[in-house]
């Protein structure tokens, strides 16, 4: 078998998680985040859209991490993430973290908001 090694240009790959932390970069922050080109930073949760929106024009698909066990975001929050062409999945954070990771070896446009386990 062949393993070759995964290079990732413009962001930090999530490199690990558990209670109320996440390890993106090599750095532990603790709570949500948000991260992707534009580097990584606390994120307020599912009621902050701002700095959702901010990414309009910049990413594909936003990743939204839910927590441990997937759930609903607010329907305003899609509706505006959407209206702005971004696309939107909705999972539960450990597997928001595995797919943010996959799509960003792709070199996608992507980021990732999620909350803690």
């Amino acid at each position: 078998m062949r393993l070759n090694e995964v290079i990732y240009n413009d962001a930090a790959p999530v490199e690990g998680y558990g209670p109320g932390f996440f390890r993106i970069g090599g750095q532990v922050h603790e709570g949500a985040v948000l991260t992707g080109a534009d580097g990584t930073r606390p994120w307020p949760g599912l009621d902050a859209g701002a700095p959702l929106l901010a990414l309009a024009g910049k990413i594909d698909v936003l990743f939204i991490g839910t927590g441990p066990e997937i759930a609903h975001i607010p329907g305003p929050l899609r509706t505006a993430l959407e209206g702005a062409g971004i696309g939107v999945e909705v999972m539960a954070s450990p597997a928001a973290c595995r797919t943010y990771n996959v799509l960003l070896s792709e070199g996608r446009r992507i980021a990732l908001a999620a909350l803690p386990v």
